[in-house]
């Protein structure tokens, strides 16, 4: 059931800047309960830092957001929409039109060069490309030299940044982050930040980290120990 914002979901009042909202959420693999989520309330526009032990529902809360997760119960809505409520081919395309996903796995196409990699997230979206759009997003977190370059022949930093231009290409509302900097060196890291930081700017953005030192970015943070079930 779709609400907008300001609306109601299950008897819950959302907040009328809330962009992501969970509501008596419990996600269970099998008959086991792993993340129990009463309430929560992100604005748009917030930067969110995500940290928790190895196992503790990073993931799976990212997941949550995005559709590629269910909850056993409870509701989460995302830009207005009850993305729970959706079946599998909604989901796909709610996430194909407001959400930019960041992979620590990069999961790039060796075959195809790095504007060409940029430009799959838009087929997806909308089944056309814009190689334009794909190179001014390229130029944003500087790459337009290498726009021609396989991931192969770019640096672990330099395939991060064409993954953070591939998320961002389609203007999502909201972009999820799983552990960007993870494989990175420090200087690395901090440099990749900058970026994704920049780029998200006046973007939800929920990022998911193990190096606490990212932490101080954020405006907020969540422990995934709190919503351990």
């Amino acid at each position: 059931m779709p609400v907008s914002a300001g609306g109601t979901t299950s008897g819950k009042v959302i907040p009328s800047d809330s962009m992501i909202s969970f509501h008596n959420v419990i996600h269970q693999y099998g008959r086991r309960p792993v993340l129990r989520i009463p309430d929560l309330d992100i604005p748009s526009g917030h930067h969110v830092g995500i940290h928790g032990e190895s196992g503790s529902g990073k993931t799976s809360l990212l997941h949550l957001v995005s559709g590629l997760l269910t909850p056993s119960t409870g509701s989460v809505v995302v830009h207005g929409q009850t993305v729970s409520d959706l079946g599998e081919a909604a989901r796909d395309h709610f996430r194909a039109s407001h959400i930019g996903y960041v992979f620590q796995t990069f999961n790039l196409l060796d075959g195809f060069s790095a504007v060409d990699n940029v430009m799959l997230a838009q087929v997806f979206n909308t089944g056309r490309s814009d190689r334009g759009q794909a190179m001014s997003i390229l130029e944003r977190v500087g790459l337009a030299d290498r726009a021609s370059s396989r991931p192969s022949e770019l640096s672990v930093g330099q395939q991060q940044r064409v993954c953070i231009a591939r998320a961002l290409v389609n203007d999502p509302h909201i972009v999820l982050a799983d552990e960007p900097t993870g494989s990175l060196d420090a200087g690395t890291a901090s440099a990749i930040m900058d970026v994704l930081q920049e780029v998200a700017a006046g973007k939800t953005l929920l990022m998911v980290t193990h190096d606490r030192s990212m932490l101080g970015r954020f405006e907020r943070t969540l422990d995934m120990e709190e919503f351990r079930a």
